[in-house]
């Protein structure tokens, strides 16, 4: 057997104490009876008493498949009795997902089962309302329902009820502060309301919170670049851009999409650095069969590239700049004028 890479990490809540008492007292006996104590959490790590709450801070080891599989199968037993919350177990092999488990409460305690409910409904379009709702009764049975603040706030947001969004977000935070995508969702509040700089704050708290594995980890890094680039903090923009442009997502993942337009991006904040050769083969990674179709206007890939190439002391810039005019661009217009 060899050892392999295993991430951890997340937060049960229970609703009261009998509850707690319960999943502690399972996990204790369950460690014996079935698991003969391979597991990586002893109970004293992870229950917390005070706060009712199953807490497991990030955690990479290199441990043996059994010894994650026997504390995951454990830690999803005692999920079961918890009311609210996640945990997220990964097992890794040079980087390759080998499992992925998302623990999360599924019973037909009302708070449990509306909060999938709500859940499920808002990935249905017109079901909005009904979402609502449904959260709404979670929240009721359960008010300090972290995760259903959270999804309702993100109904709101597709509502454009962003004064209540922001509220849920917050809300969800106050309960629980490691869970990074209220973080996430009230970044883009502020970014609506065109104020970056607390944008910035709440999204690099989204990823400190997550890990490179999860898909909002890199929409954290893409609108956190946006955010950089509106206060025209082009080197923190290009950091962002450059871990984004270079990974390698999978056709599946939401961020696969919007990789012309990191790649893009990059070029223009290497450009407003005057890093012209790097801005040149980042804007030449960009097919012209994305623009229009992958956020990006056609003509601002040719003028910006036209820049580029001549900034760099390469050939056809004349070309895209006289293409771009074609097409209507009033600025490859006059910085032809100015080039011939």
């Amino acid at each position: 057997m060899e050892l392999v890479k295993t991430i951890i990490q997340g937060k049960l809540l229970f609703s009261n104490e009998k509850s707690f008492a319960q999943a502690l007292k399972m996990y204790e006996y369950r460690i014996e009876a079935y698991y003969k104590n391979d597991i990586i959490f002893p109970p004293e790590d992870i229950f917390k008493a005070e706060e009712l709450t199953i807490e497991v801070p990030r955690m990479v080891r290199q441990l043996y498949e059994k010894t994650f599989k026997n504390t995951v199968g454990l830690l999803e037993y005692c999920s079961q009795f918890a009311i609210s919350g996640f945990i997220d177990a990964w097992l890794l092999n040079e980087g390759k997902i080998l499992i992925f488990k998302h623990l999360e409460p599924i019973s037909d305690k009302v708070a449990v089962s509306q909060f999938i409910k709500g859940r499920d409904l808002m990935d249905q379009e017109g079901k909005e309302e009904e979402a609502i709702k449904a959260l709404n009764r979670a929240i009721e049975k359960y008010n300090n329902h972290a995760v259903a603040y959270e999804r309702r706030a993100k109904v709101n947001y597709m509502m454009r009820k962003y004064h209540d969004a922001k509220r849920d977000y917050s809300k969800s935070i106050s309960i629980d502060v490691t869970n990074p995508y209220p973080y996430f969702g009230r970044a883009e509040v502020h970014m609506i309301e065109e104020n970056w700089e607390d944008a910035i704050l709440d999204l690099d708290k989204a990823l400190k919170l997550s890990v490179a594995l999860q898909a909002v980890y890199w929409k954290a890094r893409r609108k956190k670049a946006t955010c950089h680039m509106q206060l025209k903090q082009f080197d923190k923009a290009e950091f962002d851009l450059k871990l984004f442009a270079k990974r390698e997502f999978a056709e599946t993942d939401v961020n696969y999409e919007w990789l012309p337009w990191a790649r893009y991006q990059y070029g223009v904040v290497l450009n407003e650095q005057e890093k012209y050769v790097e801005a040149l083969a980042a804007f030449e990674s960009v097919s012209e069969d994305d623009s229009e179709v992958k956020f990006i206007k056609r003509v601002d890939l040719l003028r910006n590239r036209a820049i580029a190439k001549k900034n760099a002391g390469n050939n056809g810039f004349i070309t895209d700049l006289k293409e771009a005019s074609k097409l209507g661009d009033k600025k490859a217009t006059e910085l032809l004028k100015n080039f011939t």
